[in-house]
């Protein structure tokens, strides 16, 4: 490209007349680079697009800790439930069930049965401050009764459900 051919397509960029003149007389492209202009402009909507996007990812991952809480779980009832087949209760001991406990990344569970004759059990996740997941909290027993014991944001707790998402409800 010769320099006059990168000055008419530099115009818009070179607007005044006498800049074009100088230009295209010391055979400088006015073509060089972005604008500070054209770089805040990227700037902004780059923060724009960050300030939607991170807070929904956070969402998403907050979500997929609580459907692997809430799988774990029930996991952990059938485990307990075939350990009943096999023994006619739920734990040997007093306060522990039969079954070793998951432990995760964002949750921490916990098991323990009715004690003196083992025929009930009352599994818990619960979340981990560490990762974001503080106050959240999710049982479920041998019939099978899912609650939500803690959720920030949620009303009229304990609720007869798992909660998976902000808002949700049974």
């Amino acid at each position: 490209m010769t320099s006059g051919n990168s000055t008419r397509a530099c115009r818009d960029i070179a607007s005044s007349r006498r800049l074009r003149n100088d230009l295209h007389r010391s055979g400088i492209s006015a073509c060089r680079g972005f604008t500070l202009i054209e770089l805040m402009i990227a700037v902004v909507v780059v923060a724009i697009l960050a300030a939607i996007a991170i807070p929904s990812y956070s969402e998403y991952i907050r979500r997929s800790r609580i459907t692997e809480a809430t799988n774990e779980l029930a996991t952990l009832r059938i485990r307990l439930e075939q350990y009943y087949q096999d023994n006619r209760n739920y734990g040997s001991t007093a306060s522990s069930c039969g079954v070793g406990v998951a432990s995760t990344d964002s949750f921490v569970f916990s098991c323990s049965n009715n004690g003196a004759d083992s025929q009930q059990f009352l599994a818990t996740a619960t979340g981990k401050g560490a990762v974001g997941m503080a106050g959240f909290s999710f049982t479920v027993d041998h019939n099978n009764n899912r609650q939500t014991t803690a959720f920030p944001g949620a009303s009229g707790l304990p609720l007869n459900c798992w909660i998976t998402r902000q808002g949700g409800t049974c």
